[in-house]
């Protein structure tokens, strides 16, 4: 009777797993390449240090720049197009040369309108408006 099985003679085949190696070595180092040129943009914030101490009386009220959840944009309490903002800066600029210029931003306002209203502080010869969170 014959068994079932292997025979004697017969040789064991190995698999060669060499050259699936390589081409995860080749494809881990694309990604490791790919990924070391990416640069996340992003713009210079100027945040103030944080105080305990009250304002100084004699300090100049700062030109306050409010951008709500509706992303309307008020500058001293008026509502300005983000057009409108390098004029309207300027000009309380020029009443108030030693005033700081803070941006109030809520959380769900839109980055464009956020970004837009910088530009049009910059251009306004504001070189680094201080930018914090609407509280409330």
């Amino acid at each position: 009777m014959k068994r079932l099985g292997k025979q004697k003679n017969e040789e064991e085949t190995d698999i060669d797993i060499t050259p699936m190696l390589d081409v995860v070595f080749i494809m881990l180092i694309f990604f490791i390449v790919t990924a070391s040129f990416v640069k996340e943009s992003g713009i210079d914030i100027n945040k103030p240090p944080a105080t305990n101490d009250p304002p100084d009386p004699d300090a100049p009220k700062p030109i306050v720049v409010e951008i709500n959840k509706i992303n309307e944009i008020r500058i001293d309490r008026n509502i300005v197009d983000h057009r409108a903002v390098k004029s309207t800066v300027t000009r309380l600029r020029a009443e108030r040369p030693d005033a700081s210029v803070v941006v109030k931003v809520d959380p769900k306002a839109k980055t464009e309108t956020i970004i837009q209203t910088v530009d049009g502080i910059k251009s306004a010869k504001v070189s680094q408006p201080t930018i914090s969170l609407l509280e409330g």
